[in-house]
């Protein structure tokens, strides 16, 4: 709806103030007022919400609520509405806790950050939100009251929740198991009403379910769903649009045509998932670990972070969190269907994986402790087999044993600390040491310099990266360019009976040295690339 004042001078030469600050031109505010001083509200109101809605580039992503805060500029007339309050923001809109003055009701205006100066790419996809949630009724949606415009500025009205996010009062205090079931199976009966009329949210997390009074939730902030129909996909942000603690993977991946339904699927597992933990299953420092971990990593079992987790209820949260939609639920209805069943203390339609399944969900969610166990088993078992043939000598035997023994322990427990945040940044370093000083040892007992296993070396550097962390591949150059140096005054110096076995020439070792520098060098260069274009991503609205 459009309200234009009656003088129809008054709309045209405010039509053509408008006109002229979109198209970049200089205005005169003051002669505009002198000619026609009834514009004084319109034009002070324009000017709040521009006060408080960044330009399109300003990063303006944070999404956190100030129910009931006083904002510069407010309160102030709005059409039929007086703004009272912003309540919250995200990368494209902005929501006021507004009274409808013809019914006296408290509503929630969203409107578009850009303000009269939106893209019509932005008024695109802000209209493709309104139109979704616009088509939905359901008594756990937000419902929308009316779309419209006034003076360029595209907003909607909707259903105002009187109460805080599910994400505040995360924040406020874990949730017990009872209420927290509850709430979940009915977001996840709504997010199926949703999807049987074509929509996926794509964006569902904590902050986007709102709860009254009486912990009644409402799904909320329809900015990045997919319409599923031809020709119709708008999202808010790029390619990879959404909350990476919450994505799931083919959603991370940036593979818009393969998310459907079963993305929400995801979305209402990672929020019971931090329902029961307290936390999301992945939330790394940056987007880009995050999103290194949705695509290849498993959470962490809810019962390890928190032992009073029942089983099944672990059992239907790592199934919405299955990295193949084909092995999550089919819909979200059958989520709510376990969740109820658990409430009522039946059998869940869910069945838990097989030894052979659970062996394999260890190995991505423990993948530096199973590589590690891997390798050493590999070595050990050659070793074990030349030990068996009488190739080795039975000193030799002893010494290789129980360094794979103090291998296998100290990686263990290193693993266990990387699961506490206080300990996760130092146990890498340590553990790149204990991985360093283990193989020195494990060379000095072998053939030192001359052993083939010195290949270890560029294998560890290359694998340093898989931590994106520039320091932490030169600190294990360090190492091994100082292990390499050990295993080199080892040859020349205390081992002259490997002289006469292999080759002393020093050309090879400067080589082999040379090669570990620029192993490093493009290990460092592609981790500090990748974490750039993370960080640029990251700041994007």
């Amino acid at each position: 709806m459009d309200e234009r004042p009656e003088d129809g001078g008054e709309f045209d030469a405010l039509d053509d103030y408008l006109d002229r600050l979109h198209a970049g031109q200089s205005v005169d505010r003051a002669a505009l007022l002198e000619e026609h001083p009834s514009l004084a509200s319109a034009l002070d109101c324009l000017e709040a919400l521009d006060r408080l809605a960044p330009s399109p580039g300003a990063a303006a992503t944070a999404e956190t609520t100030v129910e009931g805060e006083s904002v510069t500029g407010l309160p102030c007339d709005f059409g039929p509405y007086e703004l009272l309050a912003e309540v919250g923001r995200g990368g494209m809109g902005v929501v006021y806790r507004a009274r409808q003055k013809s019914l006296d009701r408290t509503v929630a205006i969203k409107m578009i950050l850009a303000g009269r100066l939106a893209s019509p790419e932005h008024v695109r996809r802000f209209l493709i939100e309104a139109k979704a949630a616009a088509r939905l009724s359901h008594p756990h949606i937000v419902r929308i009251h009316e779309v419209g415009q006034i003076h360029g500025q595209h907003y909607f009205a909707m259903e105002h929740v009187e109460g805080v996010s599910l994400a505040q009062r995360l924040a406020a205090g874990q949730l017990d198991v009872d209420p927290a079931v509850r709430i979940l199976a009915k977001v996840s009966r709504a997010v199926a009403h949703l999807h049987r009329h074509g929509i996926v949210h794509r964006d569902l997390k904590p902050s986007n379910i709102l709860l009254d009074g009486d912990d009644e939730p409402y799904v909320t902030d329809f900015g990045l769903a997919k319409v599923l129909t031809p020709g119709s996909d708008g999202t808010a942000t790029g390619v990879i649009a959404g909350t990476p603690s919450y994505m799931a993977p083919e959603q991370a991946s940036g593979r818009g045509d393969a998310i459907g339904p079963a993305a929400d699927v995801y979305a209402l597992g990672a929020i019971l998932y931090e329902m029961l933990t307290g936390r999301p299953p992945f939330a790394e420092e940056n987007a880009l670990d995050t999103l290194m971990q949705v695509l290849s990593r498993e959470p962490s079992l809810p019962r390890q972070l928190n032992p009073r987790v029942p089983r099944g209820l672990e059992l239907i949260c790592l199934t919405c969190l299955a990295k193949s939609p084909s092995d999550r639920y089919s819909s979200a209805d059958e989520v709510a269907d376990d969740l109820e069943r658990f409430c009522r203390g039946e059998a869940l339609a869910v069945k838990p994986p097989n030894p052979v399944e659970r062996l394999w969900s260890w190995t991505r969610r423990e993948p530096a402790l199973a590589s590690r166990l891997a390798a050493l088993a590999v070595f050990y078992l050659v070793e074990l087999l030349n030990y068996s043939l009488d190739t080795v000598p039975a000193w030799f035997h002893t010494e290789i044993t129980l360094l794979t023994a103090a291998w296998v322990i100290s990686s263990i427990a290193l693993q266990q600390c990387l699961k506490f945040q206080r300990w996760s940044f130092p146990a890498r370093f340590l553990w790149g040491a204990l991985d360093s000083c283990l193989m020195l040892a494990v060379l000095l007992v072998a053939d030192g310099a001359a052993s083939p296993l010195v290949v270890g070396y560029p294998l560890l550097i290359v694998a340093s990266g898989l931590w994106f962390r520039v320091r932490f591949v030169w600190f294990m150059t360090a190492l091994c360019m100082a292990g390499y140096g050990v295993l080199l005054v080892d040859f020349y110096h205390r081992r002259p009976d490997l002289q006469q076995r292999f080759d002393p020439a020093w050309d090879r070792h400067v080589v082999f040295l040379v090669a570990m520098l620029v192993t490093a060098g493009v290990t460092a260069y592609l981790v500090d690339r990748v974490r750039s274009l993370s960080s640029y991503f990251g700041q994007r609205p």
